[in-house]
């Protein structure tokens, strides 16, 4: 037995969809956030193995910010919002923000 769809008249063969514009999530440096902090935040808000999170807290450290990620608008505020309420309750100055690539 086949299933047979009838096409929506809206949705046009040729029609392209644009991809959504992408966000870097950036932390940024401070003289206070202890750096083991950083490297367990980055583990687990962003899923980093111990390496990368290691690399990403050395970047911050050294160059006053790193990436952590590159997500649409919404995963990228989640991010975000996560990385400050996890600072915030820990009583960390943490700042991150994020930037259309």
């Amino acid at each position: 037995m086949s299933v047979k769809y009838k096409r929506s008249p809206e949705a046009a063969p040729d029609q392209t969809v644009e991809k959504p514009p992408l966000y870097s999530v950036i932390l940024l440096n401070d003289d206070f956030t202890p750096q083991d902090f950083v490297v367990d935040l980055l583990q687990q808000v962003f899923s980093m193995p111990l390496p990368q999170a290691m690399a990403v807290m050395l970047q911050v450290h050294h160059r006053g910010s790193g990436v952590c990620g590159v997500y649409t608008y919404e995963i990228a505020k989640i991010k975000v919002e996560q990385v400050q309420a996890l600072a915030q309750q820990n009583e960390h100055p943490l700042r991150c923000v994020m930037r259309e690539v």
